[in-house]
């Protein structure tokens, strides 16, 4: 499934113009994100964490496809915020429905990283299988 909602207005995101890492934790699992290849998972919008993240072999649940209608792939971004697509309306929405929902919470589907920095990122303990976690 595709990243857009057909149902919600579609959000402005900058793509990022540079190599950039993003670390998973808890398990200390880094992916490197070089813009110029097109990997894509096709799941969330393009570049997202989600995208980004299954493509190279992260599992984060999601249960909607990635569409920002529910809040399964609930994440925490622990560094790098800044260099983040800002959240929606429609993003809040639906974070209002996430356990443990803290300033650092975002949609794994619609946090978008612009590549100005690296990123550290928190799948919490409930949005995780640690048997599928990282899959070869």
């Amino acid at each position: 499934m595709g990243g857009f909602n057909p149902y919600i207005k579609e959000p402005i995101i900058s793509q990022a113009q540079k190599k950039f890492r993003i670390t998973f934790l808890p398990e200390g699992k880094t992916i490197e994100i070089d813009p110029n290849l097109s990997l894509s998972s096709e799941n969330g919008l393009p570049g997202s964490i989600l995208d980004c993240a299954l493509a190279q072999g992260i599992s984060i649940e999601h249960a909607c496809g990635g569409v920002c209608a529910c809040s399964t792939c609930h994440i925490l971004i622990q560094q790098g915020a800044e260099a983040c697509s800002p959240s929606t309306e429609n993003e809040e929405d639906q974070l209002e429905k996430a356990p443990g929902l803290s300033s650092q919470s975002r949609l794994a589907c619609q946090c978008v990283p612009n590549g100005s920095q690296d990123l550290i990122v928190r799948i919490p303990h409930w949005n995780r299988n640690p048997k599928t976690f990282i899959q070869k």
